[in-house]
């Protein structure tokens, strides 16, 4: 039995505190299926077995929580991450480029990973946490885009409740499309300007 499998059973039987769990559990960044079970609880919703506003509300709560603790660890787990880095990015300066960046554009960067390009939703928490990124702002952003990604998820599964699985692989291989065309983006400028600096 997979863990998607395992965990959908559970759903299935324990119901809206398990999913708050869960999605606590995969925004803090440990690897589950976390839009899965948004599109099966919408589902769960359709047929009855769930009330459409403990989920919306218990799934955001849930997921926002576990972004806030992985903020909280790169806030003051940070320094020693940051010098592990420092190694391997290439110093100090690339560092505090990267913190630079953040703090100018970290919004854009918490909201759409909420989403929109969820696998990097824990890294930018670790990253914001770590650039000392502010706290307020962070929340905002965070509250706006998971209630965003859990009403989504939660009503696409309540609308077509009969095709969960199909729907999620639909929706992970645009997530990862969108996630491999921003990490060839990125690349490219990068490379871009290591070409220039030559």
């Amino acid at each position: 039995m997979s863990i998607s499998d395992y965990l959908l059973a559970t759903l299935s039987v324990y119901g809206v505190p398990m999913l708050f769990v869960a999605l606590v559990i995969g925004c803090v960044g440990v690897p589950l299926p976390s839009s899965l079970l948004l599109l099966a609880a919408g589902s769960f919703v359709e047929q009855g077995d769930l009330n459409l506003w403990p989920v919306l509300i218990l799934s955001a709560v849930g997921s926002v929580l576990g972004d806030n603790i992985g903020y909280a660890i790169g806030r003051w787990g940070g320094p020693r991450l940051t010098g592990r880095l420092a190694k391997l990015a290439g110093g100090e300066t690339k560092i505090k480029e990267t913190e630079e960046w953040f703090r100018r554009r970290g919004s854009s960067g918490v909201f759409l990973s909420r989403w929109l390009l969820t696998p990097l939703g824990p890294v930018v928490n670790l990253i914001a946490g770590t650039t000392k990124y502010r706290w307020r702002r962070f929340f905002f952003y965070d509250l706006i885009g998971e209630a965003l990604w859990v009403v989504l998820y939660v009503l696409l599964g309540k609308v077509f409740s009969d095709r969960v699985q199909a729907l999620y692989d639909l929706l992970g291989n645009l997530t990862w499309a969108m996630f491999s065309l921003v990490v060839t983006v990125v690349f490219g400028i990068l490379l871009f300007k290591h070409l220039r600096a030559l």
